[in-house]
This record gives structure tokens, sequence and C-alpha cells, in this order.
């Protein structure tokens, strides 16, 4: 099953990128307009994002939303038959702010967020480093998607972490030089144990984990914004944030990432993840923890 997967994956990768658009302009149209796929939720979110915004403009925002959201799978079969080359003429980035951090010595945290399209950032990043870089995946349900996506996204040498099981597995490289590549933006499953923050608006819950990781770990930090350019092609911007996360006080790193990304989000925001449920909790009095 997994090789009869893998070679028809392998089959369309071949394809040329313009005639794979096309089938994703044709699911869009059924995805958008016929099934729906979570449209409610993406244009609340819109709502509570952009409340100056018109309908329209919304919707406008909804739209793009959906064409890079699919553009995405797409250019993810793509992978399995691009090389870094192919990469290099679609992914505009630099490397000095991270370069700048080896000298120190400490491991690197890149803290980016769930926008589009971060297969490129991964593969750029990882085939220029130096030092082993590490990313967090959340495993896939079928056992031989899960697989290819896997040796897909390992093929420069990016060492996989699964969500799942990244306390564990990451011990034991957390003293080590390495570069880790986090998203921080989700919304945290237990609502209590978070930090509470200002973001767009609206008291909002964010992950600790990352802070509490970055200051374990004594490690540098760098906020890292990728977004589309143009149809196929992407750039990273990069935010030096800290030296050392252990020197900061509880809470500043996360303050300083939840305007980083709402500034990213405001520059483009048909780049952003909408169809996450990202304001699915409200702050109540008995959390207690709450930073403003």
């Amino acid at each position: 099953m997994y090789y009869f997967a893998y070679g028809l994956v392998r089959f369309f990768s071949f394809l040329p990128l313009g005639v794979l658009y096309l089938f994703a302009d044709l699911i869009y149209f059924f995805v958008y307009y016929v099934k729906g796929y979570r449209k409610k939720v993406v244009l609340q979110n819109l709502v509570i994002a952009f409340p100056e915004k018109t309908e329209k403009e919304r919707q406008r925002i909804a739209k793009d939303f959906y064409h890079k959201f699919l553009d995405t799978f797409i250019e993810t079969i793509k992978f399995f038959s691009w090389d870094i080359k192919e990469i290099n003429k679609r992914f505009e980035a630099s490397m000095k702010d991270v370069e700048a951090q080896f000298c120190h010595g400490r491991p690197i945290h890149i803290i980016g967020m769930h926008n589009f399209n971060w297969e490129f950032a991964n593969w750029w990043i990882s085939a220029r480093t130096p030092v082993p870089f590490l990313g967090i995946y959340l495993p896939v349900g079928n056992r031989h998607f899960d697989r290819m996506i896997k040796q897909m996204r390992s093929k420069y040498g990016t060492v996989l972490i699964p969500a799942t099981d990244f306390k564990s597995r990451y011990e034991s490289v957390r003293n080590q030089h390495h570069i880790l590549g986090v998203v921080a933006d989700q919304s945290p499953a237990d609502p209590r144990n978070a930090w509470w923050i200002d973001f767009f608006g609206r008291k909002t819950a964010f992950v600790r984990g990352a802070e509490r990781g970055a200051i374990a770990a004594r490690a540098s930090v760098i906020f890292v914004h990728f977004y589309r350019v143009r149809r196929g092609h992407y750039r990273l911007d990069t935010r030096p944030f800290s030296d050392d996360a252990s020197k900061l006080k509880p809470g500043d790193m996360t303050r300083a990432y939840a305007k980083f990304v709402e500034e990213s989000v405001r520059s483009h925001p048909s780049d952003y993840l909408w169809s996450h449920r990202r304001w699915k909790h409200d702050w109540k009095e008995d959390f207690g923890s709450i930073t403003i």
C-alpha cells in the first residue's frame, strides 16, 4: 500500500506546476462554494481579527486564504520530485540573523507561525545550517502517508520530533548545538495553563511550551515570518529577539511573540491559517494568569 501511494504521488509530482494549480482552482470551487470546509470558522476568525473591515473585504481575504490553502497541498506534491535547487529559485531569505547566534554555542529557537508555505522554509533552512535542524510535526493518521511526509520533510537533514512525544525526545538533545523550528500560535488544549495576552484586541490564550523550552535550553530566540510573494514563490523575514532566553522575565517572550504574529498577519492576512479555531477559549477570572 505504501509503495502504491508513494508511486501515485510521485507520478502527480512530475506534472507541471501550472497544471497542478488548475486542479487547485477546480478544488477551490468545491471546497469554498459547495462544501464550505470550515468556512464558518474562517469568517468568524476574520470578524474577530478585522472588525474594522467590511464584510466584502473579509470575504476577499477568506477567498484568498482558501486559494493559498489549496496551493499549499498542491505545492507539497511537487516536493516529492523537486530538489533544493528548485526551492532556491522560489524562496528568498537570509541566514544572517541565525548565523550571528552561532558564536554563543547555544541552541537557536526560531519561532514562526502557521503561515503558507511552511514546507519551503523547512527545506531551505535544513539545507543551509551546519548544525542539526529539528522540526516538530504532528503525525498523520494514516501510517503510509505519515511515512511519506516524514521522508519528504527530512530529505535535507531535518530531524523530525513528533509533537506527541516532544518533551522526552528533545531532552536528549537540548544541551547540544542545534536549531529548533517551533510554531507557538495555536490555541492551547488547556486554557488554564496558558498565557493570556492581548491579541487582535482580545484576550487570547497562548501556549507556554515554546517559552518554557527556550528558557530551559538557554536558547537564542529568533522570530520568523514566511509568506507568499507570488504564486509558487515565498519569502522569510527574521527578527532576533534574545541571545539567552533564560534572562527573560516570565511572559516576556510570549508577549513579544504575540505582537510579532499580529503585525505579520496584518501585513499578509490571507497567508495565515484561518481555518484553525484560534479563539475557541474565552478568558475567565478564575484562570488567574494573564499577561497584557
